[in-house]
Parts: C-alpha cells; sequence; structure tokens
C-alpha cells in the first residue's frame, strides 16, 4: 500500500484498513498474542480457510500482521499483529464500548414497549 492510494479522509483509510467483519475479528484474536493459523481458524467458528487466508495475506500488505514462517516439517506459521497493528486496540475498545450502550439502549426501549 502506498500514501498515493489512501483516501484523503482519515475515517476512510482506517475503514480501508479494517474493511471487513472478519478483519476486525482477527485483530481482536491477535491482540491477545500470537497465534497459529489453526488458533485463528477454531477461534472465528464460521470463517473459511480461503477468507482467513486472503484476510491475512491483506493484512500482512498493508502492515497490520506479521506472518513468521518456521522452517520445519510439517511448517509452521505464526501471526502477529505488528506495532501499528496493535494501535487498532483503542479502536476496537471504542466499537466495543459503543456495542456494550447500544445493547442497554436496546433493552431500555423494549421495557418501554412492554
Amino acid at each position: 500500500m502506498l500514501l498515493k492510494d489512501l483516501p484523503k479522509c482519515p475515517v476512510d483509510t482506517t475503514l480501508m484498513m479494517m474493511n471487513s467483519r472478519w478483519k476486525v475479528l482477527i485483530i481482536k484474536e491477535l491482540l491477545t498474542g500470537t497465534k497459529r493459523f489453526g488458533e485463528l481458524k477454531r477461534a472465528l467458528c464460521t470463517i473459511t480457510q480461503k477468507v482467513l487466508a486472503s484476510n491475512l495475506r491483506e493484512m500482512e500488505e498493508n502492515g497490520l500482521v506479521e506472518r513468521k514462517v518456521f522452517p520445519e516439517v510439517p511448517p509452521r506459521v505464526e501471526y502477529t499483529l505488528t506495532d501499528i497493528g496493535y494501535s487498532l486496540a483503542v479502536v476496537l475498545d471504542a466499537m466495543a464500548e459503543w456495542g456494550s450502550a447500544y445493547r442497554q439502549f436496546l433493552k431500555l426501549v423494549e421495557k418501554q414497549n412492554k
């Protein structure tokens, strides 16, 4: 990714880096530490292998994830967030906070409608 390829709007840039639900969930999983492909697949139950591989590849190309291949048989590959990837934690925290507040809002609305 080159600077000239990014949108002018910083919010749009953030959305571009996290343009799928899966990328957000992958980042959430990697915030707890390095994971192997299989661990990510199990944690994200309904994601397909193809979609996980594709998202990880894009995230690596964008500098959010580092992929480390160990020269063993069978090969072992681990994924870790880079520093810039870890910096998205505040974004995910804000999303979690908003999501919790919205759930509370809906509970109040449902109580009022009873």
